[in-house]
């Protein structure tokens, strides 16, 4: 059986619909929009749960109304909570890059896809030092309204700024 490593926001409260639709052993870390720091701490519990559960997929998972996306891109209420300056200051970038581009429609589902693969991107570089074959790692956003889960934007779409001409 295909063991899965998800990346969640509690806010979203996903792992039971996760267990539904992807029926295979299921493992979860949260924090809040996913913004967690990959410190040493937090890696090597990440780095331990890979090698104990041999796990062969990571998934990052939003879900399109995640009520911190949703604040760092409107209210910023909870932008005071330890650890979210960054994450609101990306966010806020990414809307910023968003509306200079007209490449999609559904900017939210951009910003959200740019998101998660900058997330992948960092987990990916530091993982490659810990593990001799490397792990896949996805993006998911879960569409509330639609129940379904949809593969975020490739990376050739979620540019930064500075990349486009």
């Amino acid at each position: 059986m295909r063991k899965n490593l998800f990346l969640l926001c509690p806010t979203d409260c996903l792992e039971s619909i996760v267990n539904n639709v992807f029926k295979h052993e299921n493992y979860f870390y949260t924090s809040l929009g996913n913004s967690f720091v990959s410190d040493i701490e937090t890696l090597g519990g990440i780095q331990e749960t890979i090698k104990k559960h041999n796990i062969k997929m990571i998934y990052f998972v939003l879900s399109n109304d995640n009520e911190v996306i949703l604040d760092a891109l409107e209210g910023q209420f909870f932008s005071g909570i330890t650890g979210l300056e960054t994450f609101y200051g990306e966010i806020e970038r990414q809307k910023e890059h968003s509306n200079l581009s007209s490449k999609t429609d559904d900017r939210q589902f951009a910003i959200l896809s740019y998101y998660l693969n900058k997330k992948i991107k960092e987990l990916r570089f530091q993982l490659r030092s810990l593990f001799n074959n490397p792990i896949e790692i996805k993006g998911q956003i879960y569409d509330r309204y639609d129940c379904t889960f949809k593969d975020i934007y490739p990376d050739l779409i979620c540019l930064e700024k500075h990349y486009l001409n």
